[in-house]
């Protein structure tokens, strides 16, 4: 009798992930995007194996986006167009001008890309009607991008890291990032034991990127203070997301109770509020942590994210609260303005 072949460690450890996230094994389109690198060459290659071990049965749709921020870029994306067609599965190449998105939005280039690749990940979903679209962020990109919050002044939210699984956009679609549990070594360390080369980008060595230079150069000297930093880092942040999970329930329930309806725009003014006002009395005597949550989910709800926004700007919406005199307002970076008009907090944009 023929023995099924014995699966990696690797993939048996992303298979855990898998059950534990509660993700489709079979009958769905699952997207996964694989830029070439190490983590999404290793992604791919993992549930592949999977697929062929028959742990898995989903269908496999590739998604790689072209910044044009390289002059390889293209042979980038040819690169894992081979990839897809020797494994057997569809890969979708799209294409975006990075860096003039960038220059027309005032962005730096890396929330360009992020916000272009998202985009690109969702139509694509859209497309293939898959519910999951698959990213390969690895412990190192959350320890990464927590350090980069906290010099930012995040709040407790930012600091929570990305989240395992998140809607995509305002869809329904879901963004799940199943490596997270993951370093890079074990990534790259798994495309070697397949014997699979892996696409290195010449960008990770451009110390003008605020990553790099957390990559190379803080993280080394953290790793001298404490050698497991990524690991502790990456604890750090799933109590804080955890945390927060008991806090955005009674955030929802204040913002439901500071809820003010009715009319509250002025038509005089070049100015237009896109969400309900908010009853300063109930706000004010709520604890400083509940009632900064609900001003960011407020915040965010009548913008449609919380891009640029950080703590600094939540205290000075918060200092909105004291006292009794309105006409106070704070200018936020990103767009709209939360102006204090007698008892109420209004968010307002400018008329189009």
């Amino acid at each position: 009798m023929r023995r099924a072949p014995r699966v990696h460690q690797f993939s048996r450890s992303l298979l855990v992930e898998w059950r534990k996230l509660r993700l489709p094994v079979s009958d769905e389109t699952i997207v996964v995007a694989v830029s070439g690198g190490a983590d999404s060459t290793a992604l791919l290659l993992a549930l592949h194996e999977l697929k062929s071990a028959g742990k898995l049965f989903v269908n496999i749709c590739v998604a790689h986006l072209d910044h044009k921020l390289r002059k390889t870029s293209a042979q980038d994306a040819r690169w894992v167009a081979e990839l897809c067609e020797k494994l057997g599965y569809e890969c979708v190449v799209g294409r975006s001008k990075v860096a003039e998105l960038a220059r027309e939005n005032n962005d730096n280039l890396e929330q360009a890309a992020r916000q272009a690749r998202y985009a690109f990940l969702e139509r694509t979903a859209r497309r293939k009607f898959a519910k999951y679209v698959l990213t390969a962020h690895t412990m190192d990109d959350q320890a990464e991008t927590v350090l980069m919050r906290l010099m930012r002044g995040s709040a407790g939210a930012g600091l929570g890291g990305m989240e395992t699984m998140r809607s995509l956009g305002k869809s329904s679609i879901q963004l799940v990032r199943p490596l997270l549990w993951a370093r890079r070594t074990d990534t790259e360390n798994y495309c070697r034991v397949r014997k699979t080369t892996y696409l290195t980008d010449e960008m990770n060595n451009n110390l003008g990127l605020s990553r790099v230079r957390v990559r190379q150069q803080l993280l080394p000297l953290m790793q001298s203070f404490n050698n497991r930093i990524v690991e502790a880092i990456s604890r750090t942040a799933t109590q804080l997301r955890e945390d927060g999970g008991v806090l955005a329930s009674g955030s929802n329930a204040l913002l439901r109770q500071a809820f003010v309806t009715g009319k509250t725009g002025d038509d005089e003014t070049p100015y237009e509020t896109k969400a309900p006002a908010l009853d300063v009395k109930v706000l004010a005597n709520e604890p400083p942590a509940l009632r900064r949550r609900a001003l960011r989910q407020w915040i965010a709800g009548a913008r449609g994210s919380t891009r640029r926004l950080e703590m600094v700007h939540l205290l000075a919406v918060e200092k909105l609260l004291e006292g009794t005199a309105g006409g106070r307002m704070v200018e936020l970076p990103g767009g709209g303005r939360v102006r204090r008009v007698r008892n109420r907090l209004q968010f307002e944009t400018e008329k189009d």
